[in-house]
């Protein structure tokens, strides 16, 4: 897996960050990668039906690597706000910071990234808007995701069943997990899916993508489609779309490598 690939790449990776390479190891692709600086921070954004505790697995790798760690609390109400509580955090930042988002997220990542404290963008099976594009007019030109048909709405909120949940949107992580995870599910304002972004800041920063190949949730192909949009550094993780709660090694090791530090 990712963390296989790691070994081959120490010779590129280190204080000064990632420098230009392509490999195949373990039959995971890693793009060309741009130079980036060594980063001192991450910020994490959770995306739909979730909350900042999703990253709790990914957060403990890259605490041991240094790093100070941020997840954002995202209120998923207005995309305004939601990229407002992720700037909040950036400033608080001090030197080089990852941003990296999750899912819906990667419309915050996108609007948001260009803040001067972020030296590289990071998707996790995530959106990922063009400036001002129509993102569910681009998702609908690839086959429906399952979880969609389980969207249940109350009182202008959105939310997935709990049949929607753990088979589609947790497929791949351990039941018992999965119930908690339901259980702390965050709803959102229904019309946040269909907000656009002002900018698009994977257009001028250093971005890395990991692609959920047993994703029921967001469309492989069109996660596929956006990261080689982007020229981003890829990867591809045969996981659902919480990748980042059942493969946190992988995920860990991609934003670690987003930040110039050799897992």
């Amino acid at each position: 897996m990712y963390e296989n690939a790691a070994t081959d790449r120490r010779g590129f990776l280190g204080a000064v960050g990632a420098a230009t390479a392509l490999a195949l190891v373990g039959g995971i692709r890693i793009a060309e990668a741009a130079v980036v600086p060594r980063a001192r921070n991450v910020v994490l954004v959770h995306g739909l039906y979730a909350d900042g505790s999703s990253w709790a697995n990914v957060i403990g790798p890259l605490l041991d690597a240094g790093l100070c760690v941020t997840s954002v609390q995202n209120p998923l109400t207005t995309l305004a706000e939601s990229v407002a509580a992720t700037r909040r955090a950036l400033a608080m930042q001090q030197g080089p910071t990852v941003l990296a988002g999750h899912s819906w997220s990667g419309t915050i990542v996108s609007e948001a990234g260009g803040d001067p404290n972020v030296s590289a963008l990071v998707y996790v099976a995530a959106r990922a808007p063009d400036a001002g594009e129509d993102f569910p007019a681009l998702a609908r030109t690839f086959p429906s995701a399952p979880a969609s048909a389980g969207v249940v709405t109350t009182d202008g909120f959105a939310q997935l069943s709990e049949s929607a949940f753990m088979n589609d949107f947790a497929n791949g992580v351990a039941p018992a997990a999965a119930r908690v995870l339901y259980a702390a599910q965050a709803s959102n304002v229904a019309t946040l899916t269909t907000e656009k972004t002002s900018v698009a800041a994977w257009r001028s920063k250093p971005s890395w993508y990991a692609i959920s190949k047993q994703d029921r949730t967001i469309n492989p192909d069109l996660e596929r489609f956006l990261a080689k949009r982007m020229k981003a550094t890829t990867i591809e993780v045969d996981s659902g779309h919480l990748s980042l709660v059942s493969h946190p090694k992988e995920i860990a090791g991609l934003i670690l490598a987003a930040g110039g530090v050799a897992p």
